[in-house]
């Protein structure tokens, strides 16, 4: 067994762990800005969970999900 025959499988395991990794975190980010403007999506979200969530909950949910979205994009500087 030679040295490339180890290397190959090793580096080829942390290439897609990383690019898996990056692709879940890009789909995800997605899908919470997609559920910031769609009230269904965060409603059928929050049934999967096992909550029921009224019209007042929801829009609360919303403005929460889109104030921490501002709040990472303009964080102060230390």
């Amino acid at each position: 067994m030679s040295f490339w025959d180890i290397l190959i499988p090793v580096l080829t395991l942390i290439v897609g762990l990383v690019l898996g990794f990056l692709g879940g975190v890009f789909y995800l980010r997605n899908q919470m800005t997609k559920m910031q403007s769609n009230p269904d999506m965060l409603a059928k979200m929050a049934k999967q969970m096992g909550y029921n969530m009224n019209k007042q909950q929801l829009q609360k949910a919303q403005q929460m999900m889109k104030n921490q979205n501002q709040n990472q994009n303009f964080k102060p500087r230390k």
